[in-house]
């Protein structure tokens, strides 16, 4: 942690404790922000700066998008428990982030929001005559998680393939799939989908724990746990061992790339939205620096060749849009083919930019879609959910074509 970091930290938590959130909250916005602590007077945006964008090998670059703050509070990525600046008590850095989520109206670059200890209320995601959408646990040595399961109505020849879909903080699998619309998808294209639920037990703020160390590797943690999460479903419907996928939001998109980075013999396909790549981060000082787009430890490389697909917000003030990049450059060695750029704009008005890698046959290896104006927001997503962006080009959709297309 540098000292200004330190510094700012420490400060917001004396402001805490003296009964000052206001306060405490001006001076973390302007440490995430990179401005170390304020004076008095000031207030921090919270908005990340914008930086230049590294094109895929082959593809001209596009012109720089100006980084606009969102129109929504982001879910955040920190979820940080267990984990505190020098100086500060166990357990008063996670005190005072939950104070904050209590009392900031618009949120923090990267800190939770809502009322610590209380799940989302949301509406039951629509379930098609015949479907089942069910309530299940599953324990392993790695760890027990509860988990919904929706299985579509027509399984004539099996199930097409498995995805795993993995929330952000503060979110439920419910409120994921509703925001999402995935179990349309499912229905429509024949998939099982598995919604893991991360607790407040489990995190403070129901966040994937993508930061620590312990959690990023193959055989142990979260990492190992959502693996055979994966493996047992998709053991029990038969579904082929090459169409198991995942897909996740934010802190969930960040464990999506752990999950094809230590199980790619599990996983042939990721979806990654607003995340980070696998091992950018190790603790809470590396995590908000990787967030602002201010990683100190280079992303590791992909050894396996596992196919990727990333979207991120031009204006995603919660994750800085270079960790997108950051993405494309970890899975792209192990995926070489040709690469071309498109250019579009969404039917709810968003323009947006795709960069892609295709095999001879065919089959998309890596794509990245950059969506001009969205913020830390799933593309397409319907406002029945939280941290949706109706307006954009529809990540679930793309997903599902990706994960389901294979060259000819």
């Amino acid at each position: 942690m540098d000292s200004q970091f330190a510094t700012a930290m420490s400060r917001a938590l004396e402001q805490t404790r003296a009964g000052n959130p206001a306060e405490a909250t001006r001076i973390i916005q302007a440490a995430l922000a990179g401005g170390g602590a304020p004076q008095a007077d000031t207030v921090a945006t919270g908005a990340a700066a914008a930086m230049p964008r590294q094109p895929l090998p082959g593809i001209e670059d596009a012109e720089v998008v100006e980084v606009h703050p969102p129109r929504q509070p982001a879910p955040g990525l920190s979820g940080l428990s267990g984990l505190k600046a020098p100086h500060m008590q166990q357990g008063d850095l996670q005190r005072m982030l939950d104070n904050l989520g209590c009392m900031v109206p618009q949120g923090l670059n990267g800190l939770p929001q809502g009322l610590p200890g209380m799940a989302r209320t949301t509406a039951q995601p629509p379930v098609p005559e015949g479907a089942r959408y069910e309530t299940r646990s599953f324990a392993s040595d790695h760890g027990t998680r509860d988990y919904r399961l929706f299985v579509p109505s027509d399984r004539d020849g099996g199930p097409k393939g498995l995805v795993l879909m993995l929330h952000g903080c503060t979110q439920n699998p419910d409120d994921f799939a509703c925001g999402t619309d995935m179990n349309r998808h499912a229905e429509r294209n024949g998939l099982i989908v598995v919604y893991p639920h991360q607790s407040r037990a489990h995190n403070a703020q129901g966040c994937w724990n993508w930061f620590r160390p312990e959690d990023q590797r193959a055989g142990s943690g979260e990492a190992a746990l959502l693996a055979a999460m994966a493996q047992a479903v998709a053991a029990e419907f038969a579904v082929p061992a090459d169409a198991v996928f995942a897909a996740g939001l934010s802190a969930g998109g960040a464990m999506a790339a752990t999950l094809a980075a230590t199980h790619p013999d599990v996983f042939a396909a990721v979806g990654i939205h607003s995340g980070l790549p696998h091992g950018i981060a190790h603790d809470m000082p590396s995590a908000f620096g990787a967030m602002r787009g201010q990683g100190g430890r280079a992303p590791r490389k992909a050894e396996g060749s596992v196919r990727t697909i990333v979207f991120h917000g031009m204006a995603d003030a919660t994750v800085h849009p270079s960790n997108a990049e950051a993405l494309v450059a970890a899975a792209g060695p192990a995926l070489r083919g040709t690469a071309r750029r498109e250019a579009g704009r969404s039917e709810g008005g968003r323009s947006y930019s795709r960069e892609l890698v295709e095999a001879a046959d065919g089959t998309p290896l890596v794509e990245s879609w950059r969506i001009e104006g969205a913020g830390h927001a799933w593309s397409g997503g319907r406002s029945e959910g939280s941290y949706t962006d109706p307006a954009g080009p529809d990540a679930s959709a793309e997903m599902v074509r990706f994960f389901l297309q294979l060259g000819k």
